[in-house]
């Protein structure tokens, strides 16, 4: 990542964008307008922050000089994309876990605090998308659908997977590891499995590799340069909410768009 720029509590990802083509992860860390357990709060399901939460997005998408509102997601942990110029023509968020935009000025935007976002944009500048890749959506593949709703070869297309939860801290069940073998192609069932190291306290339970397992999906869907991969939500409490570590939370937003 390099450093935040102007004001803005956020970090820039470090990947080969064409010309006209930006991305953000915000941050926890505060501004001056606010506390760090308010700003940069983007969750939605909270009575008591509601309205800051609203201030919020409202805000981010003024500060990054943006010429539409951002399109937040009700996100489910599925696989449904919704195209961005339609998510802001709802009165409410779309139920969706990604969304692609084509028009300048009209980002994409995801909310996480351990969950992985995945922001996807092709060479010639055109179309980005931005994906909410938990182990539930892997599973169910929103990345292929994500693709697919770009429309172009994998090859053609660039990937950042913004910060997540590490291997050392994301403890999951058996039932995991299975969704995902089933899943897997069988040239990846090898590469899959490495993915989970078993628990030498809870019998059946393994440390997933979230990075790893959305690097596999990735390339097999044609992708040959993907980036980032390399923070951790829990263990970097500076900068990152984590649902793991805290319970209650917020949430970080990763964007991207096209500059107008």
């Amino acid at each position: 990542m390099k450093p935040p720029p102007s004001e803005l509590p956020v970090m820039v990802p470090d990947w080969p964008l064409p010309p006209g083509v930006k991305s953000i992860v915000t941050t926890r860390q505060g501004l001056p307008l606010g506390s760090q357990d308010k700003w940069l709060n983007f969750l939605d399901d909270s009575a008591r922050y509601r309205q800051q939460v609203l201030d919020n997005r409202r805000d981010l998408a003024d500060q990054l000089g943006l010429t539409q509102p951002l399109p937040w997601l009700a996100q489910e942990h599925g696989n449904r994309v919704v195209n961005a110029v339609e998510a802001i023509k709802h009165p409410f968020p779309p139920n969706a876990d990604a969304s692609v935009s084509r028009i300048p000025g009209l980002a994409c935007v995801i909310q996480t605090a351990d969950c992985l976002p995945v922001l996807l944009c092709r060479d010639d500048g055109s179309a980005v998308a931005a994906a909410h890749a938990g182990w539930r959506g892997l599973v169910a593949g929103v990345l292929g659908k994500t693709l697919a709703a770009m429309a172009g070869e994998g090859s053609a297309i660039s990937a950042y997977l913004g910060p997540a939860i590490s291997q050392q801290h994301f403890e999951v069940g058996g039932e995991v590891r299975e969704a995902f073998m089933v899943k897997a192609l069988p040239t990846d069932q090898r590469l899959t499995g490495a993915c989970f190291i078993p628990s030498k306290i809870c019998a059946e339970h393994y440390y997933a590799d979230l990075y790893e397992l959305a690097r596999i999906q990735l390339r097999g869907l044609g992708l040959t340069r993907i980036y980032g991969g390399d923070f951790c939500t829990f263990a970097d409490t500076e900068h990152f909410y984590s649902y793991r570590r805290q319970g209650q939370t917020g949430r970080m937003a990763s964007v991207i768009w096209i500059e107008s």
